[in-house]
């Protein structure tokens, strides 16, 4: 729950409520699209350091309407089964509103990873994944768990592995997980999606100078003073894209510890290592630290980056907010009634279930990939390769002279996996974000960009009910 007393479950469904009041909806669906569709609750035991450890876990079904539905699998001790319901309704809306041909799910184990060795998590896991066999809650045609808070590729692997091998006949049984190692059936770029796809949304925003105009910017991306929230895998490869390839200032890292400001930028990289060091950001030489890193969150400067946990900015803290654009990298960093506050204050919100769309995007990509056997890039490789050699060529004969040798190398970019996954999540976070502002813009009755996302989420949603369900 956050300090103003709204749990995330709250904020999500009230923002719902917000969108679908300024619809036209058949009397019924709106309940039916809001609620979750089940909800799995587990108990199992796995025999650790010679006694028997229980652990408890859910996995969460939003929305059926597309199958199957996906979701990332959390681990921590925090967790409860409102959290999961909730990541799982805003997996529904994520999926809509970038157009992945996916339901939404969540999961997540009551446990902290850091206290238990890898073979523990091992065993851990791969019971976990049993249990969600054994109820259908995880199959390629079914429910398709992804990486989240605490799992990363390791633990896709696991999951992935244990699947097989109580599912030998499958033969798309690698598809039943994404966000595996490339060398287990994963995809090229998996990891860094998420934070690839902050990084795309914020270039398409940037795009539009009547959005920026909003938000009070203007000019690019280059030298904009960034604060970041969370330098987890999405905060650190947001960070990182932004200022390594559109010149953003970093001026600001907030961790678990604290926070770290250098008004005159600070080096992300250089800032992970410490972090990976000492596991936390306290003495980091090359910045000013503060112990209260929510206090941080005010700091000035352009954009706002929360890429940490839900209920981050509160009514409590949001009028203190000074970055003119928040960009959610995070799942729910803005609880509804903060939401508000920021709004009225003119800030510009671009909402969590547009912008961190970049891992379920490419998880799509990974599932694709798994159920046609062949790696993207494979069969058209070579032949592409001698095609751009040959208009070279006859650029150059045409013109009498040699290219420069920068437009060669944009001319002969590879034609491989990595490059064609980048290329299909520029392309759907640039569509995405065209639809939401499209409505935005045309909609005097449309407040902001997260009701105008939710209303193009929720009309694919009703138009699949209304046409299709049975």
């Amino acid at each position: 729950m956050s300090s103003d007393g709204s749990t995330f479950l709250h904020s999500v469904n009230r923002m719902f409520d917000h969108a679908v009041a300024l619809m036209d909806i058949p009397p019924g669906l709106a309940k039916q699209i809001k609620l979750a569709n089940s909800i799995y609750n587990v108990r199992f035991h796995v025999r650790i350091r010679g006694e028997y450890q229980v652990f408890e876990g859910w996995r969460a079904t939003h929305s059926e309407h597309r199958l199957p539905v996906k979701g990332g699998i959390r681990y921590a001790l925090n967790v409860d089964q409102q959290e999961v319901e909730a990541l799982a309704a805003l997996m529904t809306y994520k999926c809509a509103v970038v157009n992945v041909p996916f339901g939404g799910s969540k999961g997540a184990l009551r446990i902290d990873p850091k206290a238990y060795s890898r073979a523990e998590l091992e065993a851990i896991t791969r019971r976990f994944t049993l249990e969600l066999d054994k109820k259908g809650y995880i199959g390629p045609a079914l429910n398709v768990p992804a990486p989240d808070l605490g799992t990363g590729e390791r633990e896709m692997g696991w999951i992935a592995n244990t699947y097989r091998l109580l599912n030998p006949d499958d033969i798309n049984a690698g598809a039943c997980v994404t966000g595996k190692p490339v060398e287990a059936g994963g995809i090229a770029g998996r990891v860094e999606a998420t934070g690839r796809g902050v990084q795309f949304g914020l270039r398409e925003f940037f795009r539009h100078p009547e959005d920026m105009k909003l938000a009070g910017l203007d000019g690019t991306l280059d030298g904009k003073r960034i604060v970041v929230q969370g330098l987890g895998n999405v905060g650190y490869h947001a960070a990182r894209f932004l200022q390594d390839e559109d010149g953003a200032q970093i001026v600001a890292i907030i961790e678990r510890d604290g926070a770290v400001i250098d008004d005159d930028g600070l080096s992300v990289e250089s800032v992970r290592d410490y972090l990976s060091e000492t596991g936390g950001v306290k003495g980091y030489p090359d910045g000013r630290y503060e112990e209260d890193g929510t206090t941080v969150l005010e700091h000035e400067c352009d954009i706002l980056i929360p890429a940490a946990l839900e209920n981050q900015v509160t009514a409590d803290n949001a009028g203190a907010i000074q970055a003119r654009l928040i960009a959610e990298a995070a799942n729910g960093p803005v609880t509804y009634e903060a939401d508000q506050v920021l709004r009225d204050a003119g800030r510009v919100v671009i909402p969590d279930f547009y912008l961190n769309a970049g891992g379920v995007t490419v998880s799509y990509f990974e599932w694709l990939k798994n159920l046609a056997h062949v790696r993207f890039g494979r069969l058209q490789r070579r032949i592409m390769e001698t095609r751009i050699e040959s208009a070279i060529s006859a650029i150059e004969e045409l013109v009498g002279r040699k290219i420069s040798e920068e437009h060669a190398k944009i001319l002969s970019q590879e034609y491989d996996e990595l490059n064609l996954v980048r290329s299909g999540l520029d392309d759907t976070m640039r569509e995405a974000y065209q639809k939401i502002r499209e409505l935005f813009h045309a909609r005097a009755d449309v407040p902001d960009l997260r009701t105008a996302a939710f209303i193009v989420s929720i009309d694919k949603l009703v138009h699949y009910y209304e046409e299709y369900a049975l």
